[in-house]
């Protein structure tokens, strides 16, 4: 299941992970959202311990989708380190954020 950031919790679970950290910045309305949800909950499944994969609702937590210029959604930040090392903005499918996933871990 994919884990669920939020304006408190992003610091410490997304910036400061020991492994690295895929967020899809989401919306309930958005529909292309609603399209790769299903794909994010599979691969926070088959990446489980290996990287931590969630969702941030950019309604809910505006700070975090500002200070990260999301404008787009759905966008995927790929962290490691505490930094930001790749953007996917929009609906892409499962291959591409797998081959993404595995450059990264």
């Amino acid at each position: 299941m994919a884990f669920q950031f939020t304006d408190a919790n992003f610091q410490k679970e997304a910036l400061e992970s020991d492994i690295p950290v895929l967020v899809d910045f989401y919306a309930d309305w958005c529909g292309p959202c609603k399209m790769i949800a299903p794909l994010v909950a599979e691969l926070a499944d088959e990446y489980a311990g290996v990287f931590k994969i969630g969702k941030l609702n950019v309604d809910d937590n505006p700070e975090t989708a500002q200070k990260y210029r999301v404008m787009t959604i759905p966008t995927l930040l790929f962290i490691k380190n505490g930094e930001v090392v790749d953007t996917v903005v929009g609906a892409v499918p499962k291959k591409a954020l797998q081959d993404k996933i595995e450059s990264y871990k």
